[in-house]
């Protein structure tokens, strides 16, 4: 079957680790279709070389497959240059029939190319690619020392100390100052002097869940864990930083994110981050969603549904919307109604990700229209004091107007 050109001039890319095919395929004056075929390296120069040759045509499109990583390097050489590019799924073109034997990745992608056949995948903006980086690696950050206060926990309880029990946070000041006395070998009434007056637990209870058995193994692992889990948290602090500076332009966008219950001024980050501030991009709520991989799964054969589980998407948002989920299920509000009603007919899991869904459709139209979101069940001066409060009265003791 002949296909029908949609283009004139378009290129494809072959990205390897260590080499790029580059094709480019375009109608000459006596109308003949012309293909060219060069062969790059990986390196930096290579991939400057084979930006100015693809550039040189003037193509109106240039493809290429979403191959891991290695994509990026080239895609910000012909960046550069102004160039109409477009990030495939490698899964989209293999469903496509018709392909030959005796032609190469290059040259299918540029034939499906050439007649519209490709779609291309949401690339955020160079700036935003970068801050990417850094809240990816934040994430990462945070889940090593989730781990580690896991860790930390269980190496408590196998030293039959039941400090958990009556903490809830082990990375608490109360809590860690109550180990490190342990470690110290204080008496247990030092012990409980770290506690917080705060706390529920009875100076009797503390006493009781502290008594345990600490052989020199658990001291060392113990002591080792916490400075890393202290490492940790220094290193975390100083990418929430770095992140929340590099997004100064865009507190307009962050705090109308903010009024969202569940998302705080990190979460609205991290999700501006993955999904940029140009919703044109996407084109709808629900296209979002389902690039997200949040949307409802549907599979459905003579009648009979069969798993509906969603597995493909941007795992990273997906993660930071569940979270936000969570959070907004504890919160009085709108969405903890349709959690609650969700989590009886549904389970807890899929109520999650039902309210992860909703959660995002508003932070599309809240962008789209720079508006912030209102709540008939939410006291937004309340909620204004809850989060602002541990700044204030650092200033104001800062300043002395009050003491500690």
């Amino acid at each position: 079957m002949e296909l029908t050109a949609v283009y004139r001039c378009v290129a494809a890319l072959d990205v390897h680790q260590a080499k790029l095919t580059v094709c480019v395929l375009y109608e000459n004056d006596l109308g003949e279709v012309v293909t060219e075929v060069r062969e790059f390296g990986g390196f930096k120069r290579d991939r400057r070389e084979m930006a100015a040759w693809v550039a040189s045509f003037h193509p109106e499109l240039v493809v290429m497959e979403s191959t891991g990583i290695y994509w990026k390097s080239p895609y910000a050489a012909l960046e550069w240059y102004g160039l109409n590019l477009a990030v495939v799924n490698a899964r989209h073109v293999k469903q496509v029939p018709g392909r030959k034997t005796d032609i190469n990745d290059a040259q299918w992608l540029a034939i499906l190319a050439r007649s519209g056949l490709l779609r291309g995948s949401f690339v955020p903006p160079q700036h935003f690619r970068d801050y990417r980086l850094i809240a990816r690696q934040l994430q990462k950050l945070t889940g090593i020392a989730a781990g580690e206060k896991t860790r930390l926990h269980k190496l408590l309880t196998d030293a039959g100390i039941r400090l958990s029990v009556v903490i809830s946070d082990l990375s608490g000041k109360s809590a860690k100052a109550m180990i490190q006395g342990l470690l110290d070998g204080e008496t247990p009434e030092q012990l409980v002097a770290h506690a917080d007056p705060r706390l529920k637990a009875t100076p009797d209870e503390l006493r009781e869940a502290l008594a345990g058995e600490l052989s020199d193994s658990h001291r060392f692992v113990i002591r080792e864990l916490m400075a890393h889990l202290d490492e940790l948290e220094a290193r975390i602090l100083r990418f929430r930083q770095t992140l929340l500076s590099h997004l100064r332009d865009y507190q307009g966008i962050l705090q109308n994110l903010q009024t969202i219950p569940g998302i705080d001024e990190l979460s609205a980050a991290m999700l501006l981050v993955e999904i940029g501030d140009d919703m044109s991009a996407f084109g709808s709520a629900d296209k979002l969603a389902s690039w997200a991989g949040v949307c409802p799964g549907q599979n459905e054969s003579a009648g009979k549904r069969k798993s509906a589980r969603t597995r493909k998407g941007n795992p990273y948002l997906r993660r930071i919307l569940c979270e936000a989920a969570n959070a907004a299920s504890r919160t009085r509000c709108r969405l903890q109604d349709k959690f609650k009603a969700l989590l009886i007919r549904r389970g807890r899991k899929r109520a999650i990700f039902a309210i992860a869904h909703k959660l995002l459709k508003i932070v599309f139209l809240l962008i789209q229209r720079g508006d912030y979101y209102r709540d008939a069940d939410t006291d937004y001066e309340a909620l204004t004091v809850q989060r602002n409060a541990p700044r204030w009265i650092k200033k104001l003791i800062q300043y002395g107007y009050i003491t500690p």
